[in-house]
């Protein structure tokens, strides 16, 4: 597919303690459109944010089979899917605690779908758009009606 204007998302993630009430915030960029997207849970953890805004972002698309580049503060998310982490895991069954498996395991079948650059950009800085999604993270984080993160309090039943 040619596209006329790539495909940029930025996302982010918060946690009100750690864990505690939690949200996330992404922008989808292409050309002049921008679309915002965000929610907030009533216990979770950051990095689950993290991931989550990442997911969300790519369960709004439309299209499929296209390329895009994600930018995100999270070195865990970068670090894991450009150092190949995301692979071992999986080929380990998520072996030594490796934690988030359902998160991950959600992302890597999403992913299937695009052709996905991880950029790390520095968080609270001067990256408007970085900002724009953590002030969506932590609204939503403190917001009224918080969903559940089913994976999270599973696990916690579970240990």
């Amino acid at each position: 597919m040619t596209t006329t204007h790539p495909l940029h998302i930025y996302t982010d993630g918060a946690a009100r303690g750690n864990p505690g009430p939690g949200g996330y915030g992404a922008l989808l960029m292409w050309g002049n459109k921008v679309k915002e997207i965000s929610a907030g849970y009533r216990l979770t953890t950051n990095n689950r944010m993290e991931l989550l805004a990442v997911i969300s972002a790519l369960e709004a698309l439309t299209k499929q089979d296209i390329p895009l580049t994600i930018y995100t503060d999270s070195q865990y998310l970068v670090n894991t899917v450009e150092k190949k982490w995301l692979d071992k895991w999986i080929k380990t069954d998520f072996k030594g605690g490796k934690k988030n498996k359902d998160l991950w395991m959600r992302y890597w079948q999403l992913a299937k779908k695009f052709s996905i650059r991880f950029v790390w950009v520095k968080g609270h800085a001067e990256n408007p758009y970085n900002n724009r999604c953590d002030e969506l993270a932590t609204a939503a984080a403190v917001s009224k009606d918080l969903l559940i993160d089913e994976g999270y309090e599973t696990s916690l039943r579970n240990d």
